[in-house]
């Protein structure tokens, strides 16, 4: 059995006093982690965690710039995936690299339910504010137990980093989830033509004009031959409406439609770029999703 390599961490925390009493209480309670990095918002954690690819996540709920599910969400679906033929350090002579797992999540937050959901969906633990030392030992013996596990099972599949970034954002997505479900809310019927405004014009354009989706803050941006247009909804709630077209996510904020895919083309850095009928730019596809295009 090859020896466990040490454990690195990230923490992610935009209050300086919270950040430093949790990296004090880890280092209590596991002398032997490393604290690789630290970020006080949202994108600074997201940056960090690609670029030194911890072990582990603990990430505040609510930062500036993006959320923790949010930030846990980006991760994965940038995180590195090494394929047949395809390796971290492809280009530089070194040959294939295995790549390291997705990171294990714990988020830290004041408001239980936004924690509660992420734990039952994809989060190792959730620690509450003010963390206190006996529940972070608890979180640690379940990490611990959790490398372990990784460690000694084989590498995952193509395609679990996507099946991830899918996790993630129905964790985002369950708060609102939820309230519906208080409220007594039907659910979202499906939609074959998008209403999308344009000025004071409303288009009506068809799913089958539609080349791709492509998330914008609270918007979704349709792009068509015709041109673009917005419409006020999430790319998870289109998503899930959408009936009678085949789409085909390849990014954590973009759909295409399959049927628009002519062929995709890796650049140096062993991106895919997708070739789609009636877009002149190509369209980069993430880590995640790169394993939908690769030879067979």
């Amino acid at each position: 059995m090859k020896p466990v390599p040490p454990v690195r961490a990230l923490i992610a925390e935009d209050e300086p006093l919270l950040a430093q009493g949790l990296e004090r209480e880890l280092r209590t309670a596991w002398p032997e982690l490393q604290i690789v990095a630290r970020a006080a918002d949202g994108p600074a954690a997201t940056a960090a965690a690609l670029a030194q690819l911890p072990d582990v996540l603990f990430l505040d709920i609510q930062m500036p710039g993006a959320s923790g599910l949010d930030v846990a969400a980006e991760v994965a679906d940038e995180w590195p995936v090494a394929g047949p033929n395809e390796g971290l350090n492809e280009g530089l002579n070194e040959g294939p690299q295995e790549a390291p797992p997705p990171p294990l999540l714990v988020f830290v937050t004041a408001f239980e339910h936004y924690a509660v959901a992420a734990f039952e969906r994809a989060a190792v633990d959730y620690l509450l504010k003010p963390v206190t030392a006996e529940r972070l030992a608890a979180t640690v013996a379940r990490l611990r137990e959790r490398l372990v596990q990784r460690h000694r099972s084989p590498p995952a599949p193509p395609g679990a980093n996507a099946a991830l970034v899918r996790q993630m954002q129905a964790v985002a997505a369950v708060p609102s989830a939820a309230r519906q479900a208080d409220e007594g809310d039907a659910l979202p019927q499906k939609i074959r033509i998008i209403r999308a405004a344009v000025g004071h014009r409303v288009r009506m354009i068809a799913l089958g004009d539609v080349i791709c989706f492509e998330a914008a803050d609270k918007y979704v941006n349709v792009v068509t031959e015709a041109g673009d247009a917005l419409v006020r909804v999430s790319l998870r709630e289109l998503a899930q409406r959408l009936d009678g077209v085949e789409f085909t996510q390849v990014h954590r904020s973009v759909l295409v439609n399959a049927e628009r895919i002519t062929g995709a083309e890796r650049d140096e850095a062993g991106h895919y770029w997708l070739a789609l009928r009636g877009l002149a730019r190509p369209l980069k596809v993430s880590r995640a999703f790169s394993h939908l295009f690769r030879p067979m």
